[in-house]
């Protein structure tokens, strides 16, 4: 079981923390264990509970002095009756999750499957999982969420960005751009790449999606293969921050004819200065914009 502390309840459900104190004096909806310093631990189910009832408060219309009168069944019931309506991105985000902190397969998968419908497959991930993936890498740092929630809900998402790219059967317009999109050597972290693969087919782009862990002389012989107008890359640990400034200057030096395109925390938060071809892209709606043009 997973322990949050009060400040965690706040980033995941938009509830300050002086109001959830305020609800467990009047109303007693939480019961936090104190550490031997006096400081709240929240668990699993209180997290879940807190989630439910910003749902309850926000998409429901529902009092806190009512909500404290129901009991765990009737909050539930009333949760699946919302979710069966027009839920707004924030409550959504909340859904997932709570899914993702019950380990409930189905639960996302009926998520996933009503807001696609709603919106759209583009809009579920920009409006709801992306937010959501910041949400959870901020407590995954904070080491508020463990690895088996981690990898249940990523691999999920990683499940459903595949499926949307192998629906895609157009295919690329005459004057298409050519994308090449690969991970540097040891970074894992596929999900970026994966819907920045879906973004460009999706326009009716050609993709040339090399995954994860690509070393370097492997992207230098699929440049000369391919010939892309485009190189695409997320660094989100890879390659690090001493070796950051070298690997860039290579790609600089290497992939003369290309314009590369690069995202991920370790490069957008260098202290180094990135060289001046080189076009950082700093949200999804940014790629959507050069992608357009």
């Amino acid at each position: 079981m997973n322990v949050y502390s009060i400040k965690d309840l706040e980033n995941f459900s938009g509830i300050k923390a002086h109001t959830i104190r305020i609800w467990e004096q009047r109303y007693h909806l939480l019961s936090p264990v104190r550490t031997e310093t006096g400081i709240r631990t929240y668990s699993d189910v209180e997290l879940k509970r807190i989630l439910n009832i910003a749902t309850l408060q926000n998409k429901g219309g529902i009092k806190i002095s009512k909500i404290a009168e129901l009991s765990e069944a009737e909050i539930s019931e009333k949760i699946l009756q919302l979710s069966g309506g027009d839920l707004d991105y924030p409550e959504h985000i909340q859904a997932i999750t709570v899914a993702m902190m019950d380990l409930d397969e189905y639960r996302f998968q009926e998520l996933a499957k009503s807001i696609t419908k709603a919106y759209g497959f583009e809009n579920f991930m920009l409006k709801v999982i992306y937010p959501f993936l910041t949400r959870l890498g901020t407590l995954w740092l904070s080491g508020s969420v463990g690895p088996a929630q981690e990898h249940f809900i990523t691999h999920l998402i990683r499940q459903k960005i595949i499926a949307a790219i192998d629906s895609q059967m157009a295919k690329p317009r005459a004057n298409a751009k050519k994308f090449l999109l690969y991970l540097p050597e040891g970074e894992l972290h596929e999900i970026g790449l994966l819907f920045a693969s879906y973004l460009i087919r999706a326009r009716q782009h050609s993709a040339v999606y090399l995954g994860q862990s690509l070393p370097f002389d492997e992207l230098c012989l699929a440049y000369e293969i391919h010939q892309p107008d485009y190189v695409f890359s997320v660094f989100t640990t890879e390659p690090s921050q001493d070796v950051l400034p070298t690997y860039v200057a290579d790609l600089d030096k290497h992939l003369p004819e290309a314009t590369i395109m690069l995202t991920g925390y370790n490069v957008l938060h260098s202290p180094e200065p990135i060289p001046a071809r080189i076009q950082l892209i700093s949200d999804f709606n940014s790629l959507i914009q050069l992608i357009e043009s």
